[in-house]
């Protein structure tokens, strides 16, 4: 096998062409046609329901196969000539590393006597935890994580206080992996303990009151699940400080559901543990509860898939709870632990006409985030939920963080929008004044600049929110090339956000679009609601409404626009490719999910069924999901628009195998008028909002992103 491998790399790496040319034309009227290198197509056909699917590239899920490995770095020798060659990358480079080279801040949080925060200094692969007694105060170093690697591939990912601020328990991720090892800090001494906690993903850590130790989650250690099962089983442990994990033990499981989570967490007054309980990505969970020190068995409050339950906060016995249990929007409750008859519940805050997004207790006093049309507002409400005031926001924008305790009489929040980098403001109760703690300083003028939000129809005649970003002054006479970004997923929300890579855009004249699409929480659980399972294609033709929107209402032509997202993202632009493939000069589609019918037996995708569904187990899943997955929907001889896909070699969110999978079918089918090109990363992961990929990858992986946009959309560097 080895043998043939080396033989297949030469073949292929003789078989690649690539045609260079001026940046000043768009590559359809370039490139004459297209040669990539070979892939071997095998004979594996599989029954779904009657349905024979033929999976001629399965051979490819297998990153670590010399055959594989070959094909891949041919791919990625094809890429690079492609990118290298275009004369504007440099430039492009260049600005964006101006660009990112701005200190940048995270919100500080209090425990015992000092605040904590990350910073970047700006081209730091990964930013510093740093401690400090008051916030005027010299700082000290706390875990600097670009100490831990030599090229900043290990990542400083959750910290979690004890409650005395004395220690810290944190995760780090290697090579942008989803798996985290757990390490304890002692900070008066300045040194970690002996021991490293393994097997976890997505943890979290409550420390005891005592700081004796900390109850967390994780998965079973490897060879202890069966065959396919590494990802289940996902409990509760207490891990006692200064000990091995070997003698950690098992304080809360569900044997019965092996595809559930359980999250430990400890209300503030150390009363009681609660365990939240999901299943895969559904936000609808359950939660269970017992006294801190009981040995008693844990009491079920309330039923996984039932509706969204937070405890936000506890006063004794009484819980204050976050839910769209009766309200799709969001509402605040209280109820008595002791006492499940809902009958009896209070309601403190109801449904409003705006989504409830989070909730916090500070300073006795409920700080609520609050959506409205797509971006956020800043309320205040009293124990009893009657309204005191409502924080002035500096434009349309998100709130990325919020941090204070019940006992604070202060709280701090990192505001944001399009135009503008992640400020840090502090609240004061006690004289009802915002200060801002940091403001960045960057090298761009927003003055020139504009953000707008404007509603179109979608094929259903659904209203769609989209912001516009562009340069003031715009003529619309359909000759500005447009980025359309979307998502549209898992109860996520897009709101107003800074990127500073898409300041490059922007400068050379670009228009910089954002859709609400359903499958988001923008508008409530009956909005995320629309846009899965069954639903998922009034996802795509939100996105598509989008796109047609912005060319009949002069900001572009069909040459002049380009779509991009990433991971779901991902997945909406290539569907959204196959469907009209006419409506695009040039389509980005990063870490994408492309095989439906097989995504959930691979890594994190089991816990994504409740979103997409399973073709696998259920026929009429089949059915819907079939028709839409990127990978069976490739159409012989269609000329696609200019693609650039983008992974990770070590993603163990969305296995590169779809990525590949999905290239290797369009350069055998599609028309070869246009290039389909894959762009895989080394050492690196899912990336996004994991906040693992160093800065330094970033820049590079932006730089071939807006070369490749550069170049196909006409655009050039000012």
């Amino acid at each position: 096998m080895q043998r043939s491998a080396l033989v297949i790399l030469c073949l292929l790496i003789y078989s690649c062409t690539m045609f260079s040319g001026s940046s000043a034309v768009g590559a359809r009227a370039k490139a004459a046609k297209w040669t990539y290198p070979d892939a071997r197509k095998s004979d594996v056909v599989e029954d779904f329901h009657g349905t024979q699917v033929p999976d001629p590239y399965h051979w490819m899920i297998d990153p670590d196969s010399p055959e594989t490995q070959a094909w891949v770095s041919a791919q990625n020798q094809l890429t690079r000539s492609y990118l290298d060659a275009i004369p504007a990358r440099d430039t492009i480079k260049a600005r964006l590393t101006e660009l990112w080279n701005y200190p940048r801040y995270a919100v500080p949080e209090r425990h015992g006597q000092y605040y904590f925060y990350s910073k970047n200094d700006g081209l730091q692969d990964q930013s510093v935890l740093y401690m400090v007694s008051e916030l005027d105060g010299e700082p000290a170093v706390v875990i600097d994580p670009n100490t831990l690697s030599e090229d900043g591939t290990v990542a400083l990912m959750s910290q979690e206080f004890s409650p005395d601020g004395q220690l810290l328990a944190y995760t780090i991720s290697r090579h942008g992996s989803d798996t985290r090892e757990i390490l304890i800090r002692d900070l008066a001494s300045d040194q970690d303990f002996n021991e490293v906690l393994h097997w976890s993903r997505y943890t979290s850590i409550a420390w005891k009151p005592d700081g004796s130790g900390f109850y967390y989650n994780r998965f079973p250690e490897p060879g202890t699940a069966p065959t396919g099962e590494q990802n289940s089983y996902g409990w509760v442990y207490w891990h006692s400080l200064d000990t091995p994990q070997e003698q950690d033990t098992l304080v809360f499981s569900l044997p019965e559901h092996k595809d559930r989570d359980a999250y430990p967490w400890i209300t503030k007054d150390g009363q009681y543990l609660l365990i939240w309980v999901y299943r895969g990505t559904d936000s609808r969970n359950g939660l269970y509860y017992r006294e801190l020190d009981s040995r008693d068995e844990f009491t079920r409050l309330f039923d996984v898939r039932e509706a969204l339950y937070d405890v936000i906060s506890s006063n004794g016995s009484t819980f204050y709870v976050h839910t769209d249990f009766g309200a799709p929007r969001g509402r605040l409750m209280a109820l008595d632990a002791a006492d499940q008859d809902q009958h009896n519940w209070t309601e403190l805050i109801p449904q409003q006409e705006d989504v409830i997004s989070d909730i916090h207790l500070v300073n006795d006093h409920f700080v609520l985030q609050v959506m409205h049309n797509a971006h956020e507002l800043l309320r205040i409400y009293d124990l009893e939920g009657h309204f005191v005031r409502e924080i002035e926001l500096p434009a349309m924008g998100e709130i990325e963080d919020l941090s204070g305790r019940p006992q604070d009489t202060e709280f701090f929040f990192s505001f944001t929008s399009f135009l503008y980098p992640a400020s840090i403001y502090r609240y004061d109760f006690e004289t009802d004044e915002v200060t801002l703690f940091h403001g960045p300083e960057i090298d761009f003028d927003p003055s020139g600049y504009e953000t707008r939000q404007v509603f179109y129809p979608s094929k259903d005649g659904t209203r769609v929110s989209l912001f516009l970003t562009h340069r003031k002054g715009l003529q619309l006479d359909g000759a500005h090339p447009t980025l359309l970004y979307g998502y549209g997923g898992f109860n996520i929300s897009y709101l107003p956000h800074f990127a500073a890579h898409r300041l490059v855009f922007l400068e050379a004249g670009g228009v910089f679009a954002m859709a609400n699409l359903r499958g988001g929480s923008e508008y409530g659980e009956e909005w995320h609601r629309a846009g899965m399972l069954e639903n998922k294609q009034n996802v795509f033709d939100d996105f598509i409404a989008a796109g047609e929107w912005l060319i009949a209402n002069g900001y572009t032509s069909q040459d002049r626009l380009a779509i991009t997202g990433r991971s779901n993202g991902g997945l909406l632009t290539a569907v959204c490719l196959l469907q009209q493939p006419d409506l695009y000069g040039a389509v980005i589609s990063r870490v994408p999910v492309t095989d439906m019918l097989h995504y959930h037996q691979w890594t994190a995708g089991a816990y994504w069924t409740g979103e997409f569904g399973n073709a696998e187990e259920n026929p009429d899943h089949f059915r819907f999901m079939f028709a839409y997955s990127p990978l069976h929907n490739v159409d012989p001889g269609v000329a696609y628009p200019p693609l650039l896909v983008t992974t990770a070699d070590t993603d163990d969110r969305v296995v590169p195998a779809h990525a590949k999978k999905f290239v290797a079918t369009l350069q055998e089918k599609a028309s070869p008028a246009n290039p389909s090109l894959l762009r895989v990363e080394t050492k690196a992961g899912h990336g996004g909002s994991s906040g693992s990929t160093p800065v330094s990858k970033l820049i590079e992986e932006f730089a071939d992103i807006y070369a490749f946009l550069f170049h196909n959309l006409d655009m050039a560097v000012e």
